[in-house]
């Protein structure tokens, strides 16, 4: 498994022609962007889960039936610091970096409380979003980082928290039919409260990015949701929209913010901070669009983990989601290097099966109803909603299929009735093996599979004119465990799933597993296609004019530079007798996992942390 996890992938800085068997639909006119982890060791320290690696990005760019292939690293400041050090120097969620050991004492001293409210990276390897003209580069954390599709050169670096006060945001953001994006943040202790905020971007002003105006700039808040726990806030990995409502599911697996602030100097990572509480619920909360406030019923359901919501939509006064769903948090355990080796197929297995399953909720309850009643009396579904005291509402969800991951729709029933879900099929094992279609009307599938291949999530992409559901095509990057198979890009026809074409390139890509995402970005016709050159040459730019189709790593990132005095030296005296009071709180907290420690020890850093710069500035 080495050669599909562990080993650094090589960059392809100039387009290289694929070899095409079979025919690409000749309306089929644009780019396909995918973005993952692609470097794991840096010098001779090594990441040591895989969703903490320096982001590659990949490019297919496809054009009169010929496909050509690039991929560049993000040159994020994570990449460019721990490529100068020839070490990691930046933490990652599942990797914490350390002080280099030739640094003096009162440099470690800096670095331990820098990491108290740590700053995440900018290795952004999730996801691709647009927004306008523009196209970034997302992960997890607040930075996102502009990039050029055409030549994936890396551009400038966003931090969402200079429009709105989020230290956490989604990387699978909405788009609107006006051109606007929603998404999800979390707001840690802001003014003494933590919540979740969703934001949005405005549609871009036409010829704003020529004017040198970016439509982050009118970013606001749409509305918050306060967090049932102030120092526990939910993990989250996305979120559903319909044309009236937002879903957001505050799930029982939890990030322990004092634990994530004393992580550091207690010499674990930031993931042994992340759990999953199965004692908890899981409440749903639904925020009218309109009125920008949360609807008054309580929704709940028991504990359970979603990553990725697929669809939402209204129905006779019912609100519908399908999600897939775990029943604990072991996923990302799975992914750390150390899991996969050559015993991956026995470390690997999961402890839930990824299900998807639907859940329907009243947006208008009966206060007459008696309580433990279905509230649900819609047919075409065996979901439950039970009616408790207190305006609560226990929702049982319909099972609609097992073994389903990285699902993907027709993006123009995005927050509509839909029928099909195209997706990346699953057993015990997180690594997909086959890509499947499946109808939720008539609950059957189709499947397609090769032998030794694993699929990348599958992209819906509509035939032009399109008026059935399912008219369109699915791509996806397939990468193979025998080494004498080169890795291809896969042309399906959506309606039968046969096999219209493949690209293969002489290349090394890597796996896009969970978590890890796509987007096409597409011309439409002729306009949109970049101009070659001469004969036999592969393109040097892409489509002008593109049109979203539809496309996660945490850390630290170094702190700024700024002028101080010599190395190891301070202005107005010296913190050798601060330190000795941060190692004395250490030694109470470095093996403790009592809470009240734990609190007292992060009021005590900030407070010293805050003497320190105040006094001084050290390296």
């Amino acid at each position: 498994m080495e050669i599909i996890f562990g080993r650094n992938k090589k960059e392809q800085l100039e387009p290289v022609r694929a070899r095409v068997t079979g025919k690409i639909p000749a309306w089929l006119q644009g780019i396909l962007l995918r973005n993952g982890p692609g470097m794991h060791t840096v010098g001779e320290t090594r990441y040591n889960h895989w969703f903490d690696g320096l982001a590659l990005l990949h490019s297919f760019t496809i054009r009169d039936g010929e496909v050509y292939y690039r991929s560049k690293y993000l040159r994020s400041d994570t990449y460019t610091a721990n490529i100068e050090a020839n070490r990691i120097v930046v933490s990652e969620f599942g990797t914490m970096a350390y002080p280099d050991p030739c640094k003096n004492i009162f440099s470690k001293a800096f670095s331990y409380l820098s990491h108290t409210i740590p700053d995440f990276t900018d290795n952004c390897l999730i996801n691709i979003m647009r927004c306008g003209e523009d196209f970034y580069a997302t992960t997890e954390t607040s930075y996102i980082r502009r990039i050029n599709p055409q030549t994936l050169e890396t551009l400038e670096k966003v931090d969402f928290r200079k429009y709105v006060a989020v230290n956490l945001a989604t990387s699978h953001p909405h788009y609107d039919a006006a051109g606007n994006v929603l998404n999800v943040g979390t707001s840690i202790v802001d003014k003494g409260k933590t919540k979740y905020v969703i934001f949005k971007i405005p549609a871009p002003v036409p010829g704003g990015r020529k004017e040198g105006r970016s439509p982050l700039k009118d970013t606001e808040v749409f509305c918050s949701i306060a967090a049932h726990s102030l120092l526990s806030p939910s993990y989250y990995h996305s979120f559903g929209v319909t044309e009236n409502y937002i879903i957001f599911l505050e799930q029982p697996f939890k990030l322990d913010i004092l634990k994530m602030a004393t992580a550091y100097i207690r010499g674990v990572s930031w993931a042994s901070c992340l759990a999953f509480h199965g004692e908890d619920k899981t409440h749903i909360h639904i925020i009218d669009r309109r009125t920008r406030k949360p609807v008054p019923t309580k929704y709940h359901t028991d504990p359970m983990v979603v990553f990725h919501h697929v669809n939402a939509y209204e129905e006779d006064g019912c609100l519908l989601f399908d999600v897939i769903t775990y029943e604990d948090g072991s996923l990302y355990q799975l992914f750390y290097l150390a899991n996969l080796n050559e015993d991956f197929k026995e470390n690997s297995r999961l402890t839930s099966m990824p299900t998807l399953k639907r859940f329907v909720l009243p947006l208008h309850v009966d206060k007459n109803a008696e309580v433990g009643s279905n509230l649900i009396k819609l047919s075409s579904t065996t979901a439950r909603a039970l009616k408790e005291k207190d305006d609560q509402v226990y929702c049982q969800p319909e099972l609609l299929y097992e073994g389903l991951e990285l699902p993907h729709i027709n993006y123009a029933h995005n927050g509509q009735p839909y029928r099909y879900v195209f997706a990346a099929a699953v057993q015990w094992s997180p690594i997909p093996t086959k890509i499947i279609k499946y109808d939720i009307l008539t609950k059957s599938f189709l499947m397609w599979r090769e032998e030794h291949c694993w699929p990348a999530e599958p992209l819906f992409v509509p035939t032009p004119g399109a008026k059935d559901e399912d008219d369109g095509i699915i791509l996806s990057a397939i990468v193979s465990t025998d080494p004498q198979k080169s890795p291809f890009l896969l042309v399906l026809d959506a309606r039968t799933f046969t096999e219209l074409a493949s690209a293969s390139v002489d290349v090394e890509m890597h796996l896009i597993s969970m978590g890890c995402s796509s987007q096409m970005q597409a011309g439409t016709g002729k306009q949109a296609l970049p101009r070659r050159r001469r004969p036999g040459l592969p393109p040097d730019g892409g489509p002008k004019n593109l049109t979203a189709w539809r496309l996660w790593s945490w850390g630290p990132a170094p702190p700024s530079s700024r002028l101080s005095p010599p190395r190891g030296r301070c202005r107005r005296g010296g913190p050798s007798f601060h330190f000795a009071l941060i190692l004395s709180a250490a030694a109470l907290s470095q093996h403790s996992e009592n809470r009240t420690h734990l609190y007292l020890f992060f009021h005590f850093i900030l407070a010293v942390r805050t003497l320190l710069e105040s006094q001084s500035n050290i390296y």
